[in-house]
Formats: structure tokens, sequence, C-alpha cells
């Protein structure tokens, strides 16, 4: 049935029928959907006092750039080099790691195209393949396995540039690039080409990819001198020692002891079960991506005991629905969508996810959380990684069923987590398909 005139007049007369409706237009028409939609109540239960909390560092800011999960990631980190040394607050380079993502993710792309040199082009794969191959998300064992090979470097060792604090052009034209050498790859391979002449020709290419790096990011030092003062003035210095040495002695983190928990309720991953997804990483040696799916109790639980041993927990969420930034809110109420736009019945996680309304998009840091009197968590305290410009100075506060509804993901050590999911790595890696929604990168 088409839309007719007569429909039509029907809508129009259901809409005046409810004088609301004019008020509602006029207050969206002046401020917004979001503003007019604000609920004033919900800010008066943000605080923002926890009742346990950890150290963590100043407020970071990763400008125009989707580094997110490094962000959080080394922000997470860099409270064990500041407890170390006796800092008040401390930074390490998040543009070090990008130098090596890009350049691992280059390579990864390359070998996903060696390995699916017949598949069609016109097929899913090849288009999923083709789609983003460098850009700037990613997930935490991504970043554990550049961490593991790669180690870490303050930020004065290797500081912000242009284009790693504004991306966009720099990733598009790698992206060009990239789109570019896997033709040439396919157009040898099907000239008769062997594998080993085109891993000589991937090996140039990769050669590109890093003066093109070095220009855009400045080169990675092999060695430096470490240097800094502590809170009680006294003075540290580690002469010429390497990245993978700092991270070692500084930061001391036992990558193997880490593990990722997600919370993805849909009727195709069951519970208790460890899941990857296929061509999904960074550094092709490294373990594949893992993570076991718990139900959201026992990923809070892992969360709180972390907090509650001083440890901040790297996690990943939706940072769409539900967020009011100036305010530093995210709650599933700050927004009263059903009285200026109309009821709606709710999806539940699992629909989200199934219906593509909802996914990973952004990692944060879990720095705090408050309990109540049974031990319950009310609201969690959150680092967000804009600058001190959202938010309370940088700090987000989000509720306890805004966590339920859209925090899909955590990283914590397995000794926070009950053995019983733990047991899911004794079991093979259930394999997903590279589109699956828990293949999505956190990239805001």
């Amino acid at each position: 049935m088409d839309i007719s005139p007569k429909l039509l007049e029907r809508f129009a007369e259901e809409y005046r029928a409810d004088p609301a409706n004019a008020l509602v237009a006029g207050a969206i028409a002046k401020s917004g959907i979001e503003d007019a939609s604000f609920n004033y109540d919900v800010r008066r239960r943000h605080n923002f006092y926890f009742s346990h909390e950890t150290k963590r560092g100043e407020i970071t800011n990763q400008k125009k750039s989707g580094r997110c999960w490094m962000f959080a990631s080394l922000n997470a980190a860099r409270v064990e080099t500041m407890e170390k040394l006796n800092l008040e607050t401390f930074e390490l380079s998040q543009n070090y790691t990008l130098f090596w993502d890009k350049l691992e993710k280059s390579n990864y792309f390359f070998e996903s195209i060696l390995e699916t040199l017949d598949e069609p082009l016109e097929g899913r794969l090849l288009a999923h393949l083709l789609a983003n191959p460098i850009q700037d998300g990613g997930q935490w064992d991504m970043f554990a396995g550049i961490l593991q090979k790669y180690g870490a470097v303050p930020k004065d060792v290797m500081p912000e540039t242009f284009h790693s604090s504004d991306t966009r052009f720099f990733v598009a034209e790698l992206t060009h690039r990239l789109r570019k050498y896997a033709q040439l790859l396919r157009e040898g391979h099907k000239n008769g080409k062997s594998v080993e002449q085109l891993r000589a020709d991937k090996e140039s290419y990769l050669s590109h990819v890093y003066s093109f790096l070095v220009k855009a990011l400045g080169e990675p030092p092999r060695v430096f001198d470490f240097e800094c003062r502590d809170k009680d003035k006294k003075f540290h210095k580690a002469e010429q020692i390497t990245p993978q040495q700092f991270f070692k002695e500084y930061v001391g983190w036992n990558l193997d002891d880490k593990i990722s928990l997600i919370n993805a309720p849909t009727a195709d991953k069951p519970y208790g079960r460890a899941y990857t997804v296929k061509f999904l990483g960074t550094v092709k040696e490294a373990e594949p991506i893992h993570y076991i799916n718990v139900p959201i109790e026992a990923l809070k639980a892992a969360a709180i005991e972390s907090i509650k041993a001083g440890k901040p927990v790297w996690f990943g969420c939706d940072m769409g629905p539900y967020i009011c930034r100036p305010e530093g809110i995210m709650d599933t109420e700050v927004y009263t969508y059903d009285k200026t736009l109309g009821e709606l019945p709710e999806f539940t996680k699992a629909e989200r996810l199934d219906y593509g309304d909802s996914l990973l998009t952004h990692a944060m840091v879990l720095t705090g959380v408050d309990l109540d009197s049974s031990g319950k968590p009310i609201k969690w305290q959150v680092e967000n990684s804009w600058g001190d410009e959202s938010g309370k100075k940088g700090m987000f506060s989000m509720s306890d069923a805004w966590f339920d509804e859209y925090t899909y993901q955590i990283m914590v050590e397995k000794s926070f987590v009950d053995q019983k999911w733990l047991d899911a790595l004794k079991q093979p890696l259930v394999q997903l398909e590279p589109w699956d929604p828990m293949g999505a990168l956190a990239r805001l």
C-alpha cells in the first residue's frame, strides 16, 4: 500500500489531536531532541562520589583520533608506573603504540589478502577486508600484542605529531595505498606469480608503509634515556633502556595473566565459551584475540574485585545511547525520549546486537564504583580520554543500569574471575565471522 493523501491527512489529525506535540516541537526546534528530553532528576543521582576508587593520572586527550582503546590501555597501565616511581601523574606515549599498530595492521592486512587470493572480489569477505584495513580502532587483545612485542615508552620520548592527533587524512591516504597494494598482489597472483614472489612484493610494500609512518608520526626509539622526579623530589634515571625493558620494569604487567570478558547475551553465543573473530588482529604472530562470554553479573563482579584491589579496568562499550557528554552522565534515564518522541517498545541487549542497533564503539577505564550496603553497584566512575572539557573535568559517572545494557567487554587479571568461567579456555575457541558484532572495534 502506498502513502495516499487520505492516509497523510489521518496522520496529521492524529498529531494535532495531542496539544503537547506542539510544545515538544517548539522545544526541539529551539534546543534539539537531546536537550528537550533531558531528565534533570537523573543529574541529582550522579554526585561523582564513589565508595571505592583506584589511583589515576591526569585526564588525557586523544583529540581527533580513534585511539580510545590505546588511551584506555595506557591509562590503566600508567597507574603501575605511578606506584612504582611514586609519581603524582604520568603519561605513556600513545603515538609510539599508534606507529606499531599501523605497521602491524598493514602487515596483517597483506597477510589476509595473501590468504584470500582465490576469494571472489565481489564476495562479502573481500568487501569486509577492504572496507577499513587500517582504521584507528581496536580491542584489548590487539593492544596486548603490541605491548608484548614493542613495549612502551614515556610520552616525552615519542610525543604527539599533527597526524597522531588528527588521523583522518593520514588514515584515508594509507588506506588508499593499502588497497592499491592489495590489487597488485591479487593481480600478480592472477598473472602467475609464485607465493615467494608475492611475499617479496609484500615486503617492498611494507617498506613503503614504514617510510610513510615515519614521515607522519616520527621514528620510534629503539633505546632511550628515561628521567623523572617523584612526589618527594627524588630523581630517577635509566640510561639506554629499550621500550621492552621499560615496559617490563616500570609497568610490569604479565600479559598472560590478563583476560578479556564479554557480555553478548545472544542465542548464538552460549556463556562459558571462549570466542575469537576470523581475520581480526594486529600483530600477526600474536595469540589470536579471544574472550570469554559471561553473564553481566560475572563481568561486573570481576570489575568490582579489580577496583577494590586498586587496579583500574579497561572496558569497551557503546558510547552512543543515553550519554550526556557535557554533564558526564551515562544513564538509561538521562533522556525521556518516550515523552518527547513517543513510546517505543525497548530492545533487549541481545536484540540490539542481533539487529545492529548497538555494538562496542568506545573504550575507557573504570576507576571507581559506588556500592550500596549489600555490596551491589549503584554507579561507576569512568575515566575518559576526551580531554577535561567534557564531563566533570574529563570524568564520567555511569549508572549500573547503563552498564548492564551498553557495556560489552572488560579486561581484568584472571585472579579476579571465577574459575568456572576461565575453564572456557580449556576448550577450542569458537570462531566468529569477521562481521560479527563482537568483532567491532573501539574507535571513538
